[in-house]
């Protein structure tokens, strides 16, 4: 008979996804906003509200990753100041920064991210590679990756 198998078809799909890019590395970040270790805190809460991001990565002159500060870190400041009645100017971001950080592989893939997202409970991860800070993947960017595989197979 000439008729093609339907199964047949299928395998010609998952073609297609294939040649979609899969590496976080393609959807990170690259043009980051990123802070050093001696900004102040009110400094970080204005580049956070004007910017509208809920943190950033915090580097050295190297370039090389030594933290990130978010949103909660300068909140926790707010809150402790208040507390103690000592005001907020010229402390720096270095002590308040999370530095336990950690990244991920600009070569991981994206569902694998997704996962680690679910897993961590993280909004961010940096990716380093040879010790130089490169991008950062947030979930938003697993949500745009995602919308590119609409109507695919997605193993």
């Amino acid at each position: 008979m000439g008729i093609k198998s339907f199964q047949g078809a299928r395998k010609q799909q998952s073609t297609v996804v294939q040649n979609v890019p899969l590496k976080v590395s393609d959807y990170m970040t690259k043009d980051l906003i990123t802070f050093t270790p001696n900004q102040t805190i009110e400094t970080v809460m204005e580049t956070l509200v004007k910017n509208r991001i809920s943190g950033g990565p915090v580097v050295n002159e190297k370039n090389e990753l030594i933290g990130i500060i978010s949103e909660g870190d300068c909140v926790k400041q707010i809150s402790e100041s208040r507390y103690y009645n000592m005001p907020m100017q010229d402390k720096t971001i270095e002590q308040h920064m999370a530095t336990n950080v950690e990244t991920i592989d600009g070569n991981m893939n994206i569902f694998d991210a997704a996962n680690k997202f679910l897993k961590e409970k993280r909004r961010r991860f940096p990716i380093v590679e040879n010790g130089k800070l490169v991008g950062q993947i947030s979930q938003k960017d697993v949500l745009k990756a995602a919308m590119q595989f609409k109507g695919q197979t997605w193993k």
